[in-house]
C-alpha cells in the first residue's frame, strides 16, 4: 500500500473541490463514525458466521469495501488534520496494550484488563 500516493490522491480530491474548509477535526470524526455505522449496518442482522463469509459473496464485499474505504479516507484526514504520526501511534499503542493484556492472562479470553485478576 502505497499512503503516499493515496494521501496525495485524497487532498487532490479535496483541494480540487475546496472541501478543506468543511473537514475540521470535529466533523471528520463526525464522519468517520456515520462511516463506521453504515459498516456496521451492513452486519446488522447476520450471524457470526455469515459476516465471517464476506469473501464469498461478491456484492457483499464490494458494500464492505467501499465502507472501510470511506472509513480509511476520513481517518486519513484526521490523521493529516492533526498533524499525528499515525505508524508511532499504533506502534505505542500495541506497547500500551502488550502491557496491559499480558498473554499469560489473557489468551483466549475476550475480558478487559480490569477484569481479570
Amino acid at each position: 500500500m502505497d499512503l503516499n500516493k493515496i494521501q496525495a490522491d485524497i487532498d487532490k480530491m479535496i483541494f480540487d473541490r475546496d472541501w478543506d474548509q468543511f473537514h475540521s477535526v470535529k466533523n471528520l470524526s463526525m464522519a468517520l463514525s456515520i462511516e463506521t455505522a453504515e459498516l456496521m449496518e451492513i452486519f446488522q442482522w447476520q450471524t457470526e458466521k455469515q459476516s465471517n463469509e464476506v469473501s464469498k459473496h461478491p456484492q457483499l464485499k464490494l458494500k464492505v469495501a467501499d465502507e472501510l474505504a470511506d472509513i480509511f479516507v476520513y481517518l486519513l484526514r484526521i490523521v493529516k488534520k492533526s498533524d499525528i504520526n499515525l505508524e508511532e501511534a499504533v506502534q505505542n499503542k500495541l506497547k500500551k496494550n502488550l502491557e496491559k493484556y499480558p498473554v499469560e492472562k489473557f489468551r483466549g479470553s475476550p475480558k478487559k484488563y480490569n477484569e481479570i485478576d
